[in-house]
């Protein structure tokens, strides 16, 4: 089970599951507000996107919750012109790979309208799409680009972790005026956490402390905060206090949280999901050592995928993926202990390309 985040601090008892909050979210949103609506490849299917389209469909109909064709390209347009004439579309890109297909569309013209026009043009679309590894579906249906996004000015981008942030921030994307890449992990889908029933909201922008820490700060993307929790439990063993952030937005980045984090641990270890060499995680060891380098008592470090394309057999992918125990070795290293044992470790036997029993597909 998910840790808390700060905000459930209040008494809840009702627990979703990750694609469930991402439903109601949209549910709500489109109860609320008319001018809401989403559309996207396999949006009306059976399994509604691991289960966060079921049921719109048919409370909404088919004009305000529709499938697309293959035409990416063509379809982020029309939602992008919905936008300027006032409505407030959802499009569900199944990976980011595909949204590949529509960058003309994000880069040039979404990110830059409201820009262009002197802000008397606004463009309120959530652009989903879908991150992480799963059945050996190799380098063209599980890449991790949200640093490529992040790049863009204009562009808001945002990866929950946790059931309780995947409702408040979809929310919070969906009522902002902007546009907002929401990057969902498929090996979040089935976690479970508090989720109120009422409409809430996490703001953009604002990373959060799951695990108070003092001698390193472990600041994580999406998936691996949950690989960042798990390696802090570890390292308590070692009698070493791990302070983990999930970073959550991605742009606007909550640059004062990560600050204020490793000026009191004076050590920072990034994990995220992509790749190391031009990588959001180097966005984040570039922003202290430029604002914080008094502060360090270790040279940052990095947890990412090597750069290679995503392997798709299972022989490779047990050799691509960081897991806790890298994150542990990491920070063993820096504190001036052995990481010998930690390596041997590393090695499993256990495919690491497929997630819990509950995934049966179809993507």
């Amino acid at each position: 089970m998910l840790r808390k985040p700060q905000e459930e601090s209040q008494i809840m008892s009702r627990e979703l599951k990750y694609f469930q909050a991402i439903n109601e979210a949209i549910d709500l949103c489109m109860t609320k507000d008319a001018t809401v609506y989403i559309m996207g490849l396999g949006v009306p299917d059976p399994k509604g996107i691991f289960g966060s389209t079921l049921g719109l469909q048919q409370k909404y109909g088919s004009a305000r919750v529709m499938d697309m064709p293959a035409s990416e390209n063509a379809m982020t347009g029309v939602a992008i012109g919905s936008a300027l004439a006032g409505m407030r579309p959802i499009i569900t890109h199944q990976r980011v790979d595909f949204a590949l297909l529509a960058v003309e569309q994000i880069v040039n013209q979404a990110a830059n309208w409201h820009y262009m026009f002197g802000g008397q043009m606004r463009i309120p679309l959530v652009l989903r799409m879908i991150i992480g590894r799963g059945w050996g579906q190799g380098p063209q249906h599980s890449q991790n680009l949200q640093a490529w996004f992040a790049h863009v000015p204009g562009l808001k981008v945002v990866m929950p972790t946790t059931p309780y942030d995947a409702k408040g921030l979809l929310v919070s994307s969906i009522e902002d005026n902007n546009p907002v890449i929401f990057i969902e992990h498929r090996w979040l889908y089935n976690t479970i956490g508090h989720v109120p029933e009422e409409v809430y909201r996490v703001p953009l922008g604002k990373a959060r402390v799951t695990r108070d820490g003092n001698d390193v700060t472990i600041a994580a993307t999406s998936y691996m905060v949950l690989e960042a929790l798990r390696a802090a439990e570890m390292l308590a063993t070692d009698g070493i206090s791990a302070e983990v952030i999930d970073i959550r937005t991605l742009r606007p980045l909550d640059e004062s949280l990560i600050l204020e984090s490793v000026g009191k641990t004076g050590r920072l270890i990034v994990a995220d999901t992509g790749w190391k060499t031009g990588g959001f995680s180097a966005e984040i060891v570039t922003l202290v050592a430029e604002e914080a380098f008094s502060d360090l008592k270790n040279c940052p470090m990095r947890v990412t995928l090597p750069d290679c394309p995503t392997p798709t057999t299972p022989a490779l992918a047990n050799h691509y993926y960081p897991r806790a125990v890298h994150i542990v070795a990491t920070a063993r290293k820096m504190m001036g202990l052995s990481v010998d044992k930690i390596v041997s470790d590393m090695a499993t036997s256990v495919p690491l390309d497929v997630p819990d029993l509950s995934f049966t597909g179809p993507f």
